[in-house]
């Protein structure tokens, strides 16, 4: 039983690493239990310096999302910035890290999870980033896109 607390505290707070929390509106009043709420969140792309995204999703309420055992649903939005001099590493320049998952985050206990992978537009010079939720058995097709235009960058 301790193996288990200790490998779902590493879970979540692993996943807590990822992004920082902006700020959240209430969406819905529960009554015991935290409100439903959009949340949104601040995360910088793993491997492309300088490009920050920022993403809200809905967090479900109630006794099951304060305990951590709702469903969040795959709603989400996100948009995604230039702040600084962005550097492209040889393997995103050369199309070779296509489709790779810049963050993740758990949207249910086990099996649901939000995604954002990045993809290189190399013809406009732009990154392109895809955010959807996906599930062990059947996803979703809902999905948000955000372009990163890479511009010269003056100080």
């Amino acid at each position: 039983m301790k193996k288990v607390l200790v490998a779902t505290s590493i879970l979540l707070f692993s996943a807590a690493l990822q992004a920082e929390q902006v700020g959240s509106v209430d969406t819905v009043f529960k009554m015991f239990g935290p409100d439903h709420k959009i949340v949104v969140e601040a995360f910088d792309d793993p491997d492309v310096k300088n490009v920050t995204c920022y993403i809200s999703r809905a967090k479900t309420g109630g006794i099951k999302g304060g305990l951590g055992l709702a469903e969040d649903t795959a709603d989400a939005a996100i948009s995604c910035q230039q702040v600084g001099p962005v550097e492209l590493s040889d393997k995103i320049a050369q199309g070779k890290a296509e489709g790779d998952v810049v963050f993740r985050q758990r949207t249910s206990l086990v099996f649901k999870k939000l995604q954002v992978v990045r993809f290189y537009d190399k013809t406009r010079n732009a990154l392109i980033y895809l955010s959807y939720s996906d599930k062990v058995v059947d996803g979703s097709p809902k999905n948000a896109l955000s372009a990163v235009p890479i511009m010269p960058w003056n100080k």
